[in-house]
């Protein structure tokens, strides 16, 4: 038996089983392409699916590369939309026939879409919505016509949640704000980034010439290439840290601004000193053998790759971005913060803590991120009757 399984059953006694009654536990969300948020989700349905809950993942489309991390005793329903808000007639069939006592979705338009589909569906079931990033800085990066539209649908829809879920507080209070939502009526779970699996998988042999012995220092960062992510000011910042000592910068992951990325890696200079290896099955085994992993976004939810790597025991730095890292790190007390958008003080940090000796017990600190608390804490939520 391992931790999650010990944990999960020793804690078992926190929740009201009969509250929710021997039914279906329904996780709905658009895909499983890579993301924080789809990896949360199959965490979760496989922590459910292991204290005995019967539990259905229900996609608007079966396809990502999460899909193979799915337990095999969670079922995965495909609705074969080819676009989320296509799905709600099927979602309104899947719900008149099965009926399950609680749905859980992740992302706004999914769950605006739970939503709906609930009503229309005219079922008991419960819908527990969660929220996994800033929801006013992830509008700002939104086309123009959706930039309006879906904040107005969750203004009208969000109060018919029976719970209603934050990844962090500053999303919580954001989210609040945005939607002028009581803010009582949100509850923190933090994301469960940190599983027995990761542990497993962090240990896997890694071949690299990088990783080799007697060679410089790898700096890790993971994560879409997008605008969120702000690789441009990492960059900068490995650039600056170059000219003062040898180092190498691995980013694993992929997405529309990779072309123009490499382009700014030519321009400074360390093409050969920095490498994109794309979405990698296993990102664990790279954080626990990098020397320093730097989370350089300029918007978060909760962060889910910062815990992860403090669950390999790296060290890490942030920048101080909305929402979620500052909480992870307790201000700092765990790793470096620093400004949004600032290569210099980046540069800065990474030097100090290529230096540095004596790094806190960041392991000891990831074990608050744990499965078996994330689990309890999302059961509670959907026992709870709707206010």
């Amino acid at each position: 038996m391992d931790d999650t399984q010990r944990m999960l059953e020793s804690s078992s006694a926190l929740v009201d089983a009969s509250a929710l009654g021997d039914m279906t536990l329904t996780l709905f969300l658009p895909s499983l392409e890579g993301g924080g948020a789809e990896m949360v989700m199959v965490t979760l349905a496989n922590g459910l699916a292991a204290q005995g809950w019967r539990v259905d993942l229900v996609l608007a489309r079966a396809t990502g590369a999460y899909l193979k991390n799915v337990a095999g005793e969670v079922r995965v329903v495909d609705l074969r939309a080819s676009r989320v808000l296509y799905s709600l007639p099927a979602l309104v069939r899947y719900l008149r026939k099965t009926r399950p006592a609680v749905m859980l979705s992740a992302l706004n338009y999914a769950n605006v879409v739970a939503l709906w589909a609930t009503r229309l569906a005219g079922v008991g079931t419960r819908v527990v919505i969660s929220e996994h990033n800033n929801v006013t800085r992830d509008m700002r990066s939104e086309p123009a016509g959706r930039s309006w539209l879906i904040p107005l649908l969750m203004r009208h829809s969000y109060p018919w949640a029976s719970g209603i879920v934050a990844v962090s507080g500053g999303v919580a209070d954001d989210l609040s704000r945005a939607l002028a939502l009581p803010r009582e009526r949100i509850d923190v779970i933090y994301n469960p980034a940190v599983t027995e699996r990761l542990r497993e998988l962090s240990t896997q042999a890694l071949t690299h010439p990088w990783l080799a012995s007697g060679e410089p220092p790898v700096i890790l960062a993971v994560g879409r290439l997008t605008a969120q992510k702000d690789y441009p000011t990492l960059i900068k910042a490995f650039a600056t840290l170059r000219t003062r000592q040898p180092a190498r910068l691995v980013i694993l992951g992929e997405g529309e601004l990779r072309e123009s990325l490499e382009a700014m890696v030519a321009s400074l200079g360390v093409s050969e000193d920095v490498a994109f290896l794309g979405f990698v099955d296993n990102p664990y085994a790279w954080m626990r053998q990098a020397e320093l992993f730097v989370l350089s976004s300029a918007w978060e939810g909760f962060g889910n790759v910062l815990a992860e790597a403090m669950a390999c025991g790296t060290p890490v730095i942030s920048t101080d971005c909305p929402s979620g890292p500052a909480e992870i790190l307790e201000g700092g007390t765990w790793g470096q913060l620093v400004p949004v958008g600032n290569p210099e003080a980046l540069y800065e940090a990474m030097v100090t803590a290529l230096q540095g000796e004596g790094y806190p017990d960041v392991e000891s600190r990831a074990r608050a991120f744990d499965l078996g608390q994330a689990v309890q804490a999302y059961l509670r939520v959907m026992q709870r009757q709707p206010i």
